[in-house]
């Protein structure tokens, strides 16, 4: 418990200035909403968590309602994110589990509906994302969309 404390101490003290110069973090639905205009890990986290349990986000990506547009680009919270854990998320899709994809997945403004489709897809493909050793996290996004965008379901996430 105390390394969690720790853990999402540091993540928050590290992300906040990255969350301050681009309020993108949460995606849209109606917890981006109710949050709009709060910068930090903690707001952005309690808009994906408040959409993840409202189960309207994939309603309002769809629809484009919510503040939802499905043709604007991945945020640049989870390039910042990928930056920063690049290690702990390559394990995380080598896997298919992990609080880094959990937390990505949030960032990203993936509902907890496909979550785990996530997580099995960047497992899946985990070779076509991380392409050789010291890629960039630019590079990984890139490779994510691009894998995104074929899948059926999760391709309403990709920019």
């Amino acid at each position: 418990m105390i390394k969690r404390t720790i853990l999402a101490v540091t993540l928050l003290a590290g992300s906040s200035v990255a969350f301050a110069a681009n309020d993108s973090g949460s995606g849209c639905g109606a917890g981006a909403m109710i949050f709009k205009g709060q910068s930090g890990l903690a707001p952005h986290v309690l808009a994906a968590t408040t959409n993840g349990t409202l189960g309207n986000q994939t309603f309002g990506m769809t629809s484009g309602t919510s503040g939802c547009n499905a043709s604007q680009p991945i945020s640049v919270a989870a390039v910042d994110f990928i930056d920063h854990n690049m290690e702990k998320v390559a394990r995380g899709m080598a896997t298919g589990s992990g609080e880094s994809m959990d937390t990505l997945a949030n960032l990203m403004g993936i509902s907890s509906q496909d979550s785990e489709r996530f997580k099995v897809l960047t497992h899946d493909q985990f070779a076509t994302i991380f392409t050789r050793d010291n890629i960039h996290s630019n590079e990984v996004i890139a490779n994510l969309n691009n894998v995104m965008k074929q899948d059926v379901i999760l391709a309403k996430y990709a920019g």
